[in-house]
């Protein structure tokens, strides 16, 4: 999993802004973001944060920042952007560090007002190692505290595997992974692989088994997740009808008869004052 972040590291870096690949997700991440966030300039450890897009997101809007990811290519192309940055929001980025979203052991308790985690548990595929994940979360966020977190339901990397393999997909026993162990891996290099894939209904259990209460649960692509390329092209066509799309994409994206066909679930858990189990 660390070898696709370092020989992708610079495809990764602009994933967000390509119109048919995650452009809706940073759209709707983004008002989540905004409605659901302590006010700047509250501390954010962006946990998984790879070249910094919401970092730097967040620095512009006042934030004080840390950064962490396992991929030292990622925190590269991160460090050149934050060079690259006006001085007025780079300052706003505290650190930017090699870490591992099971041991966060650099940083104090109660350290930060806020967490993203925006990759790190879907990649995490045993139980200890989620768990753990889960606990030093808790550690490092005051009472209060908010972990926003994605993960990855199964069906559309399902869906997704067979239209690129094919029988083989099934012969080869990836299906059958997917379905009954919540795995993808891909051996060839540079692609996406180490996939944890979680199911909507144990979602919540999660994080509420461990010190935490979830506050909201959406959609990442709302209710656009299977049509992007064909809402990049509204966008160009029909930039206010993009936009309106979009304002009902997130209103419905709580709606849990969407989510198991989602790209990625975004979690919104509040951190209790109880010890994590």
């Amino acid at each position: 999993m660390r070898d696709y972040y370092e020989q992708s590291a610079e495809r990764e870096a602009g994933r967000l802004s390509r119109p048919a690949d995650g452009a809706v997700e940073w759209e709707l991440h983004a008002r989540a973001f905004e409605e659901c966030l302590p006010p700047a300039p509250a501390r954010i450890l962006d946990n998984g944060g790879g070249p910094g897009t919401w970092t730097l997101w967040l620095a512009h809007r006042g934030y004080r920042v840390t950064l962490t990811d396992l991929s030292p290519a990622l925190l590269d192309v991160a460090r050149t952007r934050i060079a690259q940055a006006p001085r007025q929001y780079a300052v706003n980025v505290e650190a930017v560090t090699e870490a591992d979203a099971r041991d966060l052991s650099a940083f104090p308790d109660a350290s930060f007002d806020a967490q993203l985690c925006l990759g790190p548990f879907y990649h995490l595929t045993s139980d200890s190692d989620r768990l753990q994940a889960v606990r030093e979360a808790h550690r490092v966020l005051r009472p209060g505290g908010l972990l926003i977190a994605t993960v990855m339901p199964p069906y559309m990397r399902l869906v997704s595997t067979v239209l690129e393999h094919g029988s083989a997909a099934f012969t080869t026993g990836a299906v059958a992974r997917i379905l009954d162990e919540g795995r993808h891996d891909d051996p060839r290099p540079g692609r996406f692989t180490g996939g944890y894939l979680t199911r909507p209904d144990d979602v919540t259990a999660l994080f509420e088994d461990h010190g935490f209460r979830v506050r909201r649960l959406l959609a990442s692509q709302g209710i656009l997740a299977w049509a992007q390329p064909e809402v990049a092209a509204l966008a160009q066509r029909d930039p206010d009808a993009y936009r309106r799309l979009l304002d009902v994409a997130y209103r419905t994206a709580g709606d849990p008869s969407i989510h198991g066909m989602s790209g990625h679930l975004l979690v919104v858990a509040e951190r209790l004052t109880i010890h994590a189990e």
